[in-house]
């Protein structure tokens, strides 16, 4: 009987899994880089709060490493 028990709670538990998983959250952007000058659109996966002011705090940060000037977050959709 116990080989039948444990097989099933596994099946349970990672049938269980999907439906915990948070649904990805993607910012879509323009910015700009100054030297040379070019104007960049893009779209990137966000962690935290799929939201437009959470979107805009976390590439701001992000697109300055890389030399880059967030102009707008023009939209957030979670897939």
């Amino acid at each position: 009987m116990k080989h039948v028990i444990f097989p099933l709670a596994v099946l349970a538990t990672l049938s269980a899994l999907p439906a915990t998983a948070q649904a990805a959250c993607y910012a879509e952007y323009k910015a700009r880089q100054d030297s040379p000058y070019k104007l960049v659109y893009d779209i990137a996966p966000i962690s935290g709060p799929c939201t437009l002011d959470a979107a805009k705090a976390k590439l701001q940060s992000r697109l300055a490493k890389r030399g880059l000037t967030l102009l707008t977050v023009m939209s957030v959709s979670e897939r």
